[in-house]
């Protein structure tokens, strides 16, 4: 079977290593994908939202089977132009996609079916939102209502540092149209649950549960990225809470987008915060998490493509789907000044036969070298957390490229449960 993958990150090479264990798979193309995933597929030259160009290139190559990783073309509408096209894909259309595209959808979605979420108000003007800001409770968070490669929130801790969030959206436009719209909520607190799920609109497979470390520093200090690693599973996450939030959340929310006439397909993904009130949905994703899938599909026992193919023909309920007791650890190598400036073009010299997912990296006079600010995810599988934990570092200590950084206490809270 030929596959295409749209995307070219760390996530998307985890989700091409899985494929590529799949009998059925004989020919993978990543769409660009980058210099380390062209060991594991075939890189197309065309950008994950070039959308067009995708469709005619999967009808050339008579493309049997797409997997559209990324939010931006998903919420762009990839998925609807190759199924027009004839090619069966992975993925949300449009229509369920907005549920991560529009943050504003999302949490209007929520209060219309009463499920568990932080207290909010909407904006669209920016001096309503800066006189609603004089007398609402702080610390808050501000969130930009469209997609920002992960980073259109900000924990306010002060009214003035709220107040600088909302201007630097609406006014100076940091994310561009995403911030025209901004949702202020409620600041919640307890421990923070990444569960991704397959879903074919009418069944939900929770996969292992993860625990995500945003913050570029130790400690959770610093500027909040697209993810310094990830382990799976969540400590947090009992079979209890697992249960409250399959009869919560999960199950009402499948629920709510069809009788939206939104039927959602694909890999919805749950960002959940685990609060003394029980658990509450801090986001929803309309994709696989990056970096979380980098430790969830290593503990997949089943047949990805399989999962997928069942994924889209509604027929998940009849799948076998089966992680493994074990554990896994990714530690993110990034370039140094990430998520700010950073310098790239550095040779990349690492070991083979292991798991290093490639997210930032380019060839370049047949040398891999840095191209991003995540660059790679060291991830190693363990039978519990500590070893698990204990390899992943092992692994980093062996990868070198100047300017490289990265967080020394992944997984240090999860060890601590």
């Amino acid at each position: 079977m030929k596959v295409m993958v749209v995307g070219g990150g760390g996530r998307e090479h985890a989700i091409i290593k899985k494929l590529a264990e799949s009998d059925a798979v004989t020919e993978i193309f990543a769409l660009p994908g980058n210099g380390g995933i062209a060991k594991d597929a075939t890189c197309v030259d065309i950008g994950a939202k070039e959308i067009d160009k995708i469709v005619a290139f999967a009808k050339q190559e008579k493309i049997e089977f797409a997997v559209v990783a990324p939010d931006d073309p998903l919420v762009l509408g990839a998925v609807d132009e190759l199924e027009k096209a004839g090619v069966p894909c992975f993925g949300p259309e449009a229509k369920a996609a907005i549920i991560e595209g529009s943050k504003v959808f999302a949490k209007n979605l929520m209060k219309k079916y009463h499920i568990p979420t932080a207290a909010y108000e909407v904006f669209s003007d920016v001096d309503a939102a800066l006189r609603y800001l004089d007398t609402a409770p702080i610390p808050t968070v501000i969130k930009a209502d469209g997609l920002a490669l992960g980073k259109g929130v900000i924990i306010a801790e002060t009214r003035d540092d709220a107040k600088a969030a909302v201007r630097s959206m609406m006014e100076d436009k940091v994310f561009g149209e995403s911030g025209s719209n901004i949702v202020i909520e409620e600041f919640l607190t307890g421990p923070e649950v990444s569960v991704l799920s397959f879903t074919d609109g009418k069944t939900v497979v929770p996969m292992v549960s993860s625990m995500d470390h945003k913050r570029a520093k130790d400690g959770d200090k610093g500027l909040n990225t697209g993810g310094m690693g990830t382990v799976a599973p969540n400590p947090y996450y009992t079979k209890e809470v697992a249960d409250l939030c399959m009869k919560t959340i999960f199950l009402p929310t499948i629920e709510a987008m069809n009788k939206e006439g939104r039927t959602f397909r694909g890999c919805l993904y749950f960002g959940l915060m685990l609060t003394p009130d029980g658990p509450k949905v801090i986001e929803y994703n309309c994709r696989f998490g990056d970096p979380e899938t980098q430790v969830v599909l290593p503990l997949l026992k089943s047949d990805l493509l399989k999962i997928m193919k069942s994924v889209r023909e509604g027929t998940l309920s009849n799948c076998d789907v089966e992680f493994s007791d074990g554990a896994a650890c990714c530690v993110i190598l990034a370039s140094d000044g990430y998520p700010g400036h950073y310098e790239k073009g550095f040779e990349i010299t690492m070991p083979e036969g292991e798991l290093i997912y490639v997210a930032g990296a380019a060839i370049e006079d047949g040398k891999l070298v840095t191209s991003g600010g995540r660059v790679l995810g060291v991830t190693a599988v363990a039978e519990s957390l500590k070893p698990a934990i204990d390899k992943a570092y092992a692994l980093a200590e062996t990868v070198q490229f100047e300017n490289a950084y990265f967080r020394r206490d992944i997984g240090k809270k999860a060890l601590e449960v």
